[in-house]
């Protein structure tokens, strides 16, 4: 009965510290990005919903971000991970469209072309999904390695 509450505890710690560990990150996030937002503002006035675009954006990220430390140790916590650099690239194809942005003030037309930008960033993106699986390949390797005695 004693192993049992014993190990009940530790994993019950294990849990509560890899929750305050995805709190901690997730509060250090959403700091990031309201002190990015203070500079980005302006911004708003230009592009309509952008602001809520890329709440949208951070909110959805930090929950997969929660989920993977909450999962860490398991092969889920690499799904989540692969979840989160399918979603980044997902929505930067969804957000920015062609990469072509024409925006008309007053009587003076702009065309923005952010394709080079979208490029880097799905690359990027590839380059997160493909640690992802490389990291749920090795960690089902270590998994299947048996003990030597």
């Amino acid at each position: 009965m004693a192993d049992k509450t014993k190990s009940f505890r530790r994993g019950f710690r294990g849990f509560a510290f890899k929750a305050l560990k995805a709190a901690i990150k997730a509060i250090i996030v959403y700091v990031a990005y309201f002190f990015v937002w203070s500079f980005l503002s302006p911004l708003s006035e230009l592009i309509p919903g952008i602001q809520q675009m890329m709440e949208t954006f951070v909110i959805v990220y930090i929950v997969l971000m929660i989920f993977g430390d909450l999962t860490s140790g398991t092969i889920y916590q690499h799904f989540f991970s692969a979840a989160k650099a399918l979603f980044v690239i997902g929505y930067l194809m969804l957000s920015l469209n062609s990469g072509l942005f024409g925006i008309t003030f007053e009587n003076i037309s702009l065309m923005i072309d952010l394709r080079v930008f979208m490029l880097i960033a799905m690359i990027l993106g590839l380059l997160g999904l493909a640690k992802s699986v490389l990291q749920a390949i090795d960690f089902m390797n270590q998994k299947a390695e048996l003990p030597l005695r």
